[in-house]
């Protein structure tokens, strides 16, 4: 880092906290707002105490638990006796949030709007359900959070074929990826093995982490009353834990500010350059569905900016909230398999919780570069359907290429390396080809609907049903004889339903 700078303008991470909350009774647990006062206060603490009175800016991750409390800002700064000029809420939870936020405190300090600045967020759906199981019985007639309760509007296209939610969506990701790999399907559920395997084992040795428990990548992948299929590949064991009370946040200084508060240079984390970029929201306006060039562009660029490659990094945090995300980032970044892509413990067993997750990560992150177990580490953040990504630099070191503020905004870089966009053709009747794919499954482990993404002889992308009742066309599908992806078939109308056929 260049001696010209000035140390007022140097983010650094002074302070982490974390927090589990499961009392015997879920309905007892803490509320996002108080988990996010836990939270600071124990990174107060663990900066040296008295100095949540003096921050001068407090991000809050948004949260889905506690919808009914609205924004957070004023009543986390109270519980917290703060009055920060910079007080606000993300937008929506997404799950990049708490590393923008982080280069946003940066930012904070680097343009000297602040010297001391927070990130925070929580959720606590285990106790909303506890809460929600009270009322459905008449116990509790004071829980009135927002549940997700069917407006029974017209489904999307999307929708409409069983893409719903981010279970539904990423094995599309998933075996497309397989495919352009060169994986068997074998192959392709060994990897997620043993990344998810070597998550558990992380998660086993972290005090913070949800699930302490080292499972084998047998287990993982291995389907079975306690881990019953989801969507084809994937398993309950290779999708966020999300049914948790966790709360996570972290504490940003200038360096001229931690001296000043005598905060031994050793327990200093210094932050580097970040970058980011997004994809369009819609699934179906993607231009393929084995790699990301946002996520692409976010993890590259972050390596340019901070003069660095994939092998500089002793640790790092590759977001986890299902197989196909760490697969595509280690990819880019060149992080190999048989070091784990976790200092956390991942959203399986580390926990879910929403769009918080990276906040405990940078929380462990901080912990095992204090602890002098490396030097440097790499965290990478996604959000919604791999629709959003933000990278960021940690380092026990200053980042020789750090100067802030920064624009971290990529987006154009990111726009101009997507290759086209396929126009959607929802009717279309008649031979095609497979981009992508994936069989649902539902509670009772058996196979409920299912649909496919192909291409048109035009190129043209569309969706069509695959009929769960044909035995044959599972097994081309599932059984991992041959590869699906890029075979032909043929768009069949069935009554009402456009279904594959072969």
């Amino acid at each position: 880092m260049s001696l010209m700078i000035d140390p007022e303008r140097i983010p650094v991470i002074i302070g982490v906290g974390q927090l589990n909350d499961r009392p015997e009774s879920p309905e007892l647990g803490l509320d996002p707002p108080g988990l996010m006062a836990a939270a600071l206060r124990l990174a107060e603490a663990d900066a040296g105490g008295n100095l949540l009175r003096d921050l001068e800016s407090l991000a809050i991750v948004d949260q889905i638990s506690f919808r009914h409390l609205g924004n957070l800002c004023d009543r986390v700064a109270r519980a917290i006796r703060a009055t920060p000029p910079i007080n606000y809420q993300s937008e929506a939870p997404h799950g990049d949030t708490p590393i923008r936020l982080l280069n946003e405190a940066a930012n904070h300090i680097g343009e000297g709007k602040a010297s001391l600045a927070a990130v925070v967020g929580a959720e606590a759906l285990r106790t909303a359900a506890g809460l929600a199981a009270l009322a459905a019985k008449g116990e509790d007639k004071s829980y009135n959070a927002v549940r997700n309760v069917s407006t029974r509007r017209d489904p999307t296209y999307a929708q409409a074929h069983g893409l719903t939610a981010p279970v539904d969506v990423y094995p599309i990701y998933e075996n497309a990826g397989r495919a352009a790999y060169g994986q068997t399907l074998a192959e392709a559920q060994a990897e997620s093995g043993v990344i998810w395997a070597g998550m558990s084992q992380v998660a086993a040795a972290n005090d913070g982490a949800w699930i302490r428990k080292a499972v084998s990548a047998e287990d993982i992948l291995t389907p079975g009353p306690s881990n019953r299929p989801l969507a084809f590949p994937y398993t309950k064991l290779t999708v966020a834990n999300s049914s948790v009370n966790q709360g996570a946040g972290f504490i940003v200084a200038s360096l001229a500010e931690a001296r000043r508060r005598g905060i031994p240079e050793e327990r200093l984390i210094y932050v580097g350059m970040g970058a980011a970029a997004k994809e369009d929201p819609s699934i179906l306006r993607r231009d393929r569905y084995d790699r990301s060039s946002s996520m692409d562009t976010a993890i590259r660029r972050t390596l340019v900016l901070n003069r660095m490659t994939g092998a500089d990094f002793d640790h790092v945090e590759l977001y986890s909230c299902f197989p196909c995300v760490p697969k595509m980032a280690r990819r880019v970044l060149g992080w190999p398999l048989d070091k784990p892509a976790t200092v956390f413990g991942g959203l399986t067993f580390g926990g879910g919780p929403i769009a918080n997750y990276m906040s405990h990560a940078v929380v462990s992150m901080v912990e095992r570069l204090r602890s002098g177990d490396g030097k440097t580490g790499f965290l990478f953040a996604n959000g919604g359907y791999a629709t959003d990504n933000h990278c960021i630099v940690v380092s026990r070191q200053p980042v020789a290429a750090a100067q802030f503020p920064q624009d971290f905004d990529y987006q154009a870089e990111a726009d101009a390396a997507r290759g086209a966009i396929p126009e959607l053709d929802k009717d279309y009747v008649g031979p095609a080809t497979v981009e992508s794919y994936t069989v649902f499954h539902g509670r009772d482990g058996a196979p409920s609907s299912g649909v496919v993404i192909a291409r048109t002889p035009e190129g043209k992308r569309t969706l069509c049903h695959i009929d769960v009742a044909d035995a044959g066309m599972l097994a081309f599908l599932m059984d991992g004889a041959v590869e699906p992806v890029g075979t032909g078939g043929v768009i069949a109308l069935e009554g009402e339903r456009r279904v594959w056929t072969r």
